[in-house]
Order: structure tokens, then sequence, then C-alpha cells
């Protein structure tokens, strides 16, 4: 398998050359530009940059959720960028979480449901108790049969934690996950997210304007007009 990692300094993320041009009514328009980039097993790292930077174009090209125009991505040694999304969607279910601003949980199945659904769709005959210790362990217990239109924001975000978490992923990626969140609330949801992070070993890849945010992670990565400083 294609990787360009030495031997003994694996990493679980990395990109070379990596860049992403979309066609604009100006000529092409470069979103990304020649990001080399090594993430090792285990770290925290917080995107960071101002608003147009292209982070979330980032996460999206080092999730698989999107392709590249130029350069490679590699997840534990294997280049995503040459895989069909089929391949890439197999990837995700194996090593991937994810916690988005907007939560974006199934309105029409409850909190439970929802946290059970990964591991259903992965085929686990222990969906549901693992479903629910997850969710008594972000304080939902007595939350396991409301909707999401029946619970708060920060209640929301708990559940899409435990959703995420859910499948034990090898990497988690968060874009602006308190962006919907007032300041006390969103305090609760991060302290959860990094205590499950450490519980878990996972590694996390999180983009974020909030510098508080971004110093509790292990190492930042700025970008600006689609380059890393």
């Amino acid at each position: 398998m294609q990787t360009h990692s030495e031997p003994n300094n694996p990493s679980i993320i990395e990109t070379r050359n990596l860049g992403k041009s979309v066609p604009s009514s100006e000529g092409e328009l470069h979103i990304l530009s020649s990001v080399d980039l090594i993430i090792k097993p285990g770290e925290s790292i917080a995107v960071v940059g101002e608003s147009g930077s292209g982070k979330t174009t980032l996460l999206s090209l080092l999730a698989g959720l999107d392709t590249p125009t130029s350069g490679s991505v590699f997840i534990k040694g294997r280049d995503i960028t040459v895989m069909n999304e089929d391949g890439r969607a197999a990837l995700r279910n194996e090593l991937i979480g994810f916690v988005f601003q907007s939560f974006q949980l199934l309105p029409g199945l409850t909190a439970l449901e929802n946290v059970m659904l990964p591991l259903e769709l992965s085929g686990d005959g222990n969906a549901e108790a693992a479903a629910r210790a997850l969710l008594e362990r972000v304080g939902l217990a007595r939350r396991l049969t409301h909707t999401p239109k029946q619970l708060s924001g920060g209640e929301q975000q708990r559940v899409a934690l435990a959703r995420a978490f859910v499948t034990r992923p090898a990497i988690l990626f968060a874009d602006e996950p308190t962006g919907n969140l007032d300041s006390k609330t969103g305090a609760h949801v991060i302290d959860l997210l990094f205590e499950l992070n450490r519980e878990q070993h996972t590694t996390l890849v999180l983009v974020t304007h909030d510098a508080s945010l971004a110093a509790r992670c292990g190492r930042m990565i700025g970008l600006a007009a689609g380059r890393m400083l």
C-alpha cells in the first residue's frame, strides 16, 4: 500500500501537496494550496484561521468527504484520493467519527436511536447497550426517548458527541462544535469532548475560531488564504 511515512515515524493522517481549486467567474479559485501535513496517532490538532481560509475544506478533504484537485491524503497509510466514494465511505465507517456545528441528528429518531444508528449500520448486535452506556456517560440517561426537537442545543450536541464516539473511531473530526451554543453550554460540551477523546485515545482534528478552545489542543495549524502558516 502506497505511503510516504517512515516505518519508525508512523502517521495516522498525512497529506502531500494537497490542493483544492474551483472554477469561478474570474478564473480558477484556489481554496487550498500545497498543504503538507503529518498528524500522529493520538494527537489533538486545532485548525485555525479567518473565515474563508480553507479550514472546513481541509477537514472535508482529510475525511474523504471531498476530493482534492491536486495532491494526496493518506489515512493510516492508505491513499484515499485514489479510492471511489464507496471505498472512502467504508473507510469513514471503519475509522472516523464526526461532530458538526449543526448537530446533524436525524429528527425522526430518539436520542438513543440516533446514537445506535452507526453501530446498527455496521451490524453490531450490541448497539443498544453501547448507545445507552455512552448517553449515560454524557449525562443524558433520562433523555433516551426524546427526539432532537425535544432537546436543548447543548443536549443535542451531547447526543452528537455520543454518536461520534460510540464506534470508538481512530479519528474524530470536529467542525466548530460549539458554534451554535452559548458559552457556558459550549464549555461543558468541550470538556466532554476532551474527556472522551482522552479515554478512547482518539486522534482529534478540530476546526475552530475559538482561541481558548484551540489552546486546549496539543498543536495548532494556522491557515491563511488556503496556505499553511
